[in-house]
C-alpha cells in the first residue's frame, strides 16, 4: 500500500493504473465522489509561495466534501520561534487526515513522513522532486495522447533545479520506449544523479543546447522557466534567464499532435502567442492536476492513522549538501544507501544528494 507520496522512484505501474482509473472516474462522474471525504480534514502546509498547487489542492478536496486549513507563510505561524519540522507534522498530523507540504528544502517531505501518523504528499521539496506535477503531467499525456509509452519527450530550460522535470523524468522510467531531448545552457543541465538513473532503466537522451533543432523529433515539448529563488548570484539569473523563448514561429517544424506543456508558472520562456496554438495544453495541465489529486486525496485521507518507528541513523554519514533538510533539522537521523556511482559514494536518503568521505571527512560529489 502506498501511504506517503515523498518521490516517484518505487511508483508501481499498477499503482498508477489504479489511481489513473479513479482519476478518470471522477472526470465522468464527479457526482458520485462529492461527499466521499466528508468529515475528512487536510493539512496545507506551504512553506514556499505557490498557487497552482496549493489551490488545487484546496479545491481537490473541498470537491469531494472535505475541508482545509493550513498556511502559506510559515512566518505567520509557530516556525517563526523556532518550532521544528517534526513538531509542526506532529500537530498537524493531530487535527488532520493528510498533510500536503512544499518547503524549500530538499528532503522536507521525507523528513515529514517519519513523524505524521497520516500521509504525507510532497507539492515540491526544494530543487528535488514535485511528484504530484508529474502526476498531472502523466494524466494530461494519457488523456491527450490515449497512453504514456513510445513517445519522445524534450524537456527545455532550467534542468539543474527542475523539480517538475527530476518528478517528470523519475515517474517515466516506467513506462515502455520513452527517449529524451534534454535542451538547456550547460550551466542548467540535468544532474548527474538523474542521468545515471536514465541509464540505469535503458533511457535513451541526448543533451541539446538548441530548443530549434530539437523540436521536429518531439511527440513532447515539456517548458520550464529559469528559477530565479535556486539562483546564489543575480547576475547569473540575468544571463540565462532568457536562454530559451517559444514562439509561434519556432513551431512551425513541429509535428502537428506534439503536444507543448509547462508545470507553470511561466514567465518569458512561452510567447503569448502560442497559448491560442491548438498543441499548447498547459493550462488542461492544471485542471488534470486538480483531478489526479482528487483521486489521490480519496485514497490517502481514507487511509488509518499509524505511526512508523523512526529508523536508525546511519553510523559515519553526514550530507555535505547545504540545500538537504538535514542541515537545519539537526536531529533529523542521518540516512544513506550506496549510489549507483560506486560502494565509495553514499546516496542521502532524503535529498539523494551523492557524497563520498576522504580523511574522514564527507564532501558532496559534483
Amino acid at each position: 500500500m502506498v501511504r506517503n507520496l515523498v518521490g516517484l522512484g518505487d511508483m508501481a505501474l499498477k499503482w498508477w493504473d489504479e489511481l489513473y482509473s479513479r482519476c478518470c472516474d471522477i472526470i465522468a462522474h464527479p457526482g458520485d465522489y462529492s461527499e466521499s471525504c466528508r468529515g475528512k480534514v487536510l493539512a496545507a502546509l506551504f512553506y514556499e509561495p505557490s498557487t497552482r498547487t496549493n489551490f488545487s489542492f484546496q479545491s481537490a478536496m473541498l470537491r469531494l466534501g472535505g475541508s482545509v486549513f493550513g498556511f502559506s507563510d510559515p512566518m505567520g505561524t509557530s516556525v517563526a520561534k523556532g518550532e521544528t519540522l517534526a513538531d509542526t507534522i506532529r500537530i498537524a498530523a493531530a487535527y488532520s487526515d493528510t498533510i500536503v507540504m512544499r518547503s524549500p528544502q530538499e528532503g522536507a517531505a521525507a523528513a515529514a513522513a517519519m513523524y505524521s501518523e497520516v500521509p504525507i504528499v510532497n507539492a515540491g521539496d526544494g530543487s528535488h522532486f514535485h511528484p504530484t506535477q508529474t502526476l498531472a503531467d502523466l494524466t494530461t499525456i494519457a488523456q491527450k495522447r490515449g497512453a504514456v509509452e513510445n513517445i519522445r519527450v524534450g524537456i527545455c530550460g532550467d534542468l539543474k533545479h527542475g523539480r517538475t522535470v527530476h518528478s517528470l523524468v523519475e515517474a517515466l522510467s516506467i513506462f515502455s520506449g520513452i527517449s529524451y531531448s534534454l535542451i538547456s545552457p550547460e550551466a542548467l543541465s540535468m544532474p548527474e544523479y538523474i542521468l545515471r538513473a536514465m541509464r540505469a532503466c535503458g533511457q535513451e537522451y541526448t543533451e541539446m543546447r538548441n530548443l530549434r533543432d530539437a523540436i521536429p523529433g518531439l511527440d513532447i515539448l515539456y517548458m520550464t522557466r529559469v528559477q530565479r529563488e535556486r539562483f546564489v548570484s543575480a547576475t547569473e539569473y540575468e544571463r540565462l534567464k532568457n536562454a530559451y523563448i517559444l514562439t509561434k514561429d519556432a513551431l512551425s517544424s513541429a509535428r502537428s499532435d506534439m503536444l507543448i506543456m509547462h508545470p507553470l508558472p511561466r514567465y518569458s520562456e512561452i510567447a503569448p502567442d502560442v497559448d491560442d496554438d491548438p498543441r499548447a495544453v498547459y493550462f488542461e495541465q492544471a485542471r488534470f492536476g486538480m483531478f489526479i489529486r482528487m483521486a489521490l486525496l480519496y485514497e490517502f485521507a481514507n487511509l488509518p492513522r499509524r505511526m512508523q518507528p523512526l529508523p536508525e541513523a546511519t553510523a559515519g554519514f553526514m550530507c555535505c549538501n547545504p540545500a538537504c533538510v538535514t542541515q537545519s533539522e539537526q536531529y533529523l537521523p542521518q540516512l544513506c544507501a550506496e549510489s549507483a556511482a560506486g560502494s565509495k559514494v553514499k546516496r542521502c536518503t532524503y535529498c539523494d544528494a551523492e557524497s563520498s568521505i576522504a580523511d574522514g571527512v564527507w564532501r558532496i560529489e559534483s
